[in-house]
């Protein structure tokens, strides 16, 4: 017996509930909690009784949702209930969907479509009269301008509703049919002879050939065709037998009786009732595949630090729209060493991390100044913190800078690091893909800027990676299948028939990152998230060689924090974070406390350092080459960087020699001598400018030097040397023409130069944009059912037939004594009544109450309406009415 066969022979001719709400009153609270989990929106706020929840769940906003949550199989069969009598019998729906000659998946897979849309409460009714809500037939039926998403357009009737009673009577008599002495008639025997294959195939066998290739072009849709005032003959011979109906003036239609019975009896020209597979492009180790993830997450964490490393002492300015410039872009991507599209994505997920923020119009520093201290301990404040303070009061312009937040995320071990990245990718709705893009007003999109922010990227996202870790470990998904059955499990509605989809991306081409999509292309969207997603897991080290890592899976098993990341929770405070971190640790190598110096001038580091060696080392050295091994060069210029920062020629020669692993080169200790004894050597100060040296030979040299025309020096004494320049543009000056100046203070002591660390005022980080309401957990489930039964009971408790106790709008009425006796005989007696009460908003309400106490203006009873004992003040009760004889005295069930 076939699975179309046991669901008929299962349900008898039972005509079912006459209403929605009757059909969701019927079910038990496992099934209305699922349609309430499946359809969360319909949870905002929560329903009163069954009937606002069926009245709700026929809005058109939250079917149209219901509907796009739908996969391509179950909107197929909406789609067909939309164009098929309403009521419909299951036999008639499967008859559209297999079509005459049956389809055994369609009718394999058909039951549980229909409990699908039953548990969705988007179908309702019995076994022989199926129903689509109101709203979703409105949506998907064709009408006078549109054909229906299968390409049906209107029925025979309601496209000759207007046609006068004549010209329908001429058409019966071209289409052979006898005459008849009504409209209503005539309309039912066009119908029945296009219903007809045979008759239809007989009235086809005289038309012309043009006339059939004209009903070829049809018969899948779009059925609407345009037509002169004086038609051609083929056009002419379909339109007198009814084949072709007018519908606007110059535009006719295919009735769909007629289309249906040249596409033999289907909705669809493709039913797909099986979802397509996703397929296995390559299958590798998955040992291999963890470890080359593992050198992603670490390449990852590198990068992201060396982006807020180079916004440390603050970043690019913010642009009057919101954003970052393109020229801002270009030089972080040159930093990064990566293509712009690439650096946008890294510059958004520092964003969206919470790392990186606006300073809201002035830079907060904590800031190691140029400073000394006196003996007494009083602080010096100099040119650089007078600076500041003057932005701050005079306003200047807003700039990106790291958030108070990096500080605590760069102290974190690097897999709690990339776990916290983790947590905001996963979510995030802005998509960094589409900078470089047009918005709908032709804008261009810029990264960190407005108009990035896109719902379904964080199901996209999830989607992906959960269709991945279906396949075994080690094998990487063919992402042209992968994006087919993305497609397959949320196909895009349109108004017409389906559209030729983006061509996907091809086995073994890596597509593009970035390049934004067009506005208003949800199809090519999709495709590009998909696109994107694959890119980004793979950046990030979630994926490793196409194939989804072992802490990739992770990511899917544990519910993540709550509070977003950045909101001042380590990555520590997630389930799901510490898990992934766990897994991720045993992949990244052990940060190295040592280099190996070499006698060109350069150290090779051959892994990641230890945080202090890496921060000490990149300033007394230039980073010349990345990769397993970070490549430092040294040069006078670097030396002399960390001679400015403080520290002595000794103590260089001391780190160095503690942090080899080889000995330390005499070129090296050579140069760090050489540029330690001319370090200092000449001193700068603020007159304008001034120069002072006790070896006056090194003055002379100075003057001498055509490179110091621009510097315009003019000699005091033998020892002090004038400048027009400010005291830095003097320095950069001495060091273009190779000397060694040290800065000093107004009482002549020398000025460390450290670096100042930018940083915001502490910052929230972006919020997802979600595409509907959150999904409800269980307990919210529990209580939104318990809620609805309650005030289900409460509403449909039948009461005494009083008509004079109830108010025009339905509430009880009674008199202030009435009411005060009656709720006092029903504590006694342990009865319920009802009431009309009003809140202090003024909302009046009915609620089904069980007094227990009546005592100082106020009645303290239990609420059946929301199933919880209340409080309520007497006079805000309008009116009290008892409840019909049946119910008296007894407690409705809870």
């Amino acid at each position: 017996m076939s699975a179309e066969q046991q669901h008929r022979d299962g349900q008898a001719a039972d005509p079912g509930p006459r209403s929605l709400a009757q059909a969701l009153r019927e079910r038990d609270d496992a099934s209305l909690g699922a349609l309430l989990r499946s359809r969360p929106d319909l949870l905002h706020p929560v329903p009163t009784d069954v009937t606002q929840l069926a009245t709700r769940a026929g809005t058109r906003a939250s079917v149209l949702r219901a509907l796009e949550h739908l996969d391509r199989f179950a909107l197929q069969a909406a789609e067909a209930l939309a164009v098929a009598p309403d009521p419909a019998s299951y036999q008639e729906l499967l008859d559209l969907l297999a079509g005459d000659d049956g389809d055994e998946e369609v009718a394999g897979a058909l039951p549980a479509t229909v409990a699908l849309l039953r548990e969705r409460a988007l179908v309702w009714g019995g076994e022989d009269r199926l129903r689509l809500v109101r709203t979703a037939r409105e949506l998907l039926a064709p009408s006078a301008s549109h054909s229906s998403p299968t390409g049906l357009g209107p029925s025979v009737a309601e496209a000759t509703s207007g046609m006068s009673p004549g010209r329908i009577q001429a058409i019966l008599t071209a289409a052979g049919l006898p005459h008849t002495h009504d409209a209503v008639s005539a309309v039912a025997a066009l119908s029945a002879l296009f219903a007809d294959r045979e008759r239809v195939a007989e009235l086809l066998e005289g038309a012309p050939e043009a006339s059939r290739e004209v009903l070829t072009r049809l018969v899948w849709g779009p059925p609407y065709g345009q037509v002169t005032a004086e038609p051609a003959a083929h056009l002419r011979w379909l339109l007198d037998r009814g084949l072709l109906l007018p519908t606007t003036p110059g535009t006719v239609v295919l009735p769909r009786e007629a289309a249906l019975s040249l596409r033999g009896g289907r909705a669809h020209r493709v039913p797909e009732p099986t979802r397509p597979q996703v397929a296995v492009a390559a299958e590798r180790k998955p040992q291999v595949v963890d470890a080359a993830a593992g050198g992603q997450a670490l390449a990852a964490l590198d990068t992201v630090e060396e982006l807020l490393r180079s916004w440390d002492e603050g970043g690019p300015a913010v642009l009057r729209a919101g954003g970052l410039s393109i020229r801002d872009l270009k030089r972080t991507a040159a930093v990064l060493e990566v293509p712009e599209p690439v650096a946008a994505f890294w510059v958004e997920l520092a964003y969206a991390a919470g790392l990186i923020a606006s300073d809201g119009g002035y830079v907060e520093e904590h800031h190691d100044r140029h400073d000394r201290h006196d003996d007494d301990g009083e602080g010096y404040e100099d040119e650089e913190t007078r600076d500041a303070r003057t932005r701050r009061r005079s306003g200047e312009a807003e700039h990106y800078a790291p958030t108070p937040e990096y500080d605590a995320w760069r102290d974190l071990p690097p897999a709690d690091r990339w776990a916290w990245l983790l947590e905001a990718w996963l979510p995030g709705t802005r998509t960094p893909g589409l900078i470089g893009g047009r918005d709908g007003r032709d804008r261009t999109l810029s990264a960190l800027g407005p108009g990035l922010d896109r719902s379904p990227a964080p199901e996209v996202r999830r989607r992906v990676l959960e269709l991945m870790a279906e396949l075994e470990p080690g094998q990487a998904p063919d992402p042209a299948t992968l994006l087919e059955r993305l497609r397959w499990e949320r196909p895009l509605r349109s108004a017409g028939p389906r559209r030729e989809q983006p061509e996907p991306p091809r086995a073994g081409v890596r597509p593009a990152y970035g390049g934004g999509v067009a506005p208003n292309d949800p199809e090519a969207l999709r495709t590009k998230l998909t696109e994107w997603a694959l890119l980004e897991a793979e950046m990030l080290g979630v994926t490793g060689r196409g194939a989804l890592a072992t802490h990739g899976r992770a990511l899917l098993g544990t519910e993540g924090r709550s509070e977003g990341a950045g909101s001042g929770t380590t990555a520590a405070g997630s389930a799901r974070a510490t898990v992934v971190a766990a897994l991720l640790a045993p992949l990244l190598p052990e940060p190295l406390d040592h280099v190996l110096l070499q006698a060109d001038l350069t150290a090779v580091a051959p892994g990641p350092l230890v945080r202090p060696l890496a921060e000490a080392l990149g300033v007394l050295a230039d980073v010349e080459s990345k990769g397993g091994a970070t490549v430092y060069r040294f040069t006078p210029g670097s030396v002399r960087r960390a001679l400015d920062a403080g520290r002595s020629a000794t103590e260089l020669h001391a780190f160095l020699d503690r942090h080899s692993r080889t000995p330390v080169p005499q070129p090296l200790t050579y140069l760090i001598d050489d540029v330690a004894r001319r370090h200092g050597l000449l001193r700068v100060g603020a007159a304008s400018s001034y120069v002072r040296c006790d070896d006056e030979s090194v003055l002379d040299e100075i003057l001498a030097d055509r490179r110091a025309t621009a510097l315009r020096l003019r000699r005091l004494a033998p020892t002090v040397v004038a400048a027009q320049a400010d005291p830095r543009t003097l320095i950069e000056g001495l060091r273009a023409m190779g000397f060694a100046p040290a800065a000093e203070s107004a009482e002549g002591d020398v000025m460390i130069a450290r670096p100042h660390a930018h940083r915001t005022p502490p910052r929230t980080p972006p919020a997802p944009v979600p595409d509907g309401p959150p999904a409800p957990d269980a307990t919210l489930l529990t209580a939104a059912v318990r809620a609805v039964r309650a005030g289900d009971r409460a509403a449909t408790a039948p009461r005494k037939d009083t008509p004079e106790a109830e108010a025009p709008g339905g509430l009880p009425r009674t008199s202030p004594a009435d009411t005060l006796a009656t709720v006092q005989a029903a504590a006694m007696t342990g009865e319920s009544v009802w009431i009309g009460h009003v809140n202090a908003e003024g909302a009046a309400s009915q609620l089904l109450l069980a007094p227990l106490r009546v005592e100082g203006g106020y009645v303290t009873g239990y609420d059946h309406t929301a199933d919880e004992v209340r409080t309520y003040a007497l006079h805000r009760i309008t009116g009290v009415a008892e409840l019909a004889d049946e119910t008296d005295g007894a407690e409705p069930a809870r």
